[in-house]
């Protein structure tokens, strides 16, 4: 065992697309054309996007925020990841998936990748948007509180 968590990737155009919005792999492996394996160290965190269409439309659109976990730690099971991880943020339904990747794209803007804020962000995105509110903005200062907690910590 690798100690790696794997996503499988799978595009087959206009009926099922997963793809990695942000993160950091430690590896990639090539299946074929429309299948590949993304592998993340423990404590690094991707976000995973899958959406799926049927001849009637969109059936699947799903954001999940996820901590890779290290091997013996507990972690929830999420579809196309193995063995699963931690999920700090889950979302279904494109309005709400979008709303995630407009806050991704928001941290992008500042300069901060994705996967290096702050956990607790995600979550209380995943809490306020599964209610219908409005998640407060990622900011500058939240990222260096962040950044030196981070560092006592160690």
């Amino acid at each position: 065992m690798s100690g790696l968590t794997h996503v499988e990737l799978l595009w087959l155009e206009k009926r099922i697309e997963n793809w990695i919005r942000f993160g950091r792999p430690a590896e990639e492996t090539i299946i074929d054309r429309r299948r590949r394996i993304l592998s993340f160290a423990p404590g690094s965190i991707f976000a995973f996007v899958r959406w799926a269409s049927n001849d009637f439309g969109t059936v699947v659109s799903r954001i999940d925020i996820i901590r890779a976990v290290a091997p013996g730690q507990g972690y929830a099971t999420v579809p196309f990841v193995r063995p699963g991880g931690e999920i700090l943020l889950r979302l279904a339904s494109w309005p709400k998936v979008e709303s995630v990747l407009q806050r991704i794209d928001r941290l992008e803007a500042l300069g901060i990748h994705p996967a290096e804020a702050a956990p607790d962000y995600w979550q209380h995105v995943h809490n306020r948007l599964s209610v219908n509110e409005v998640p407060r903005d990622y900011t500058r200062g939240r990222h260096l509180a962040w950044l030196h907690r981070r560092r006592l910590a160690r």
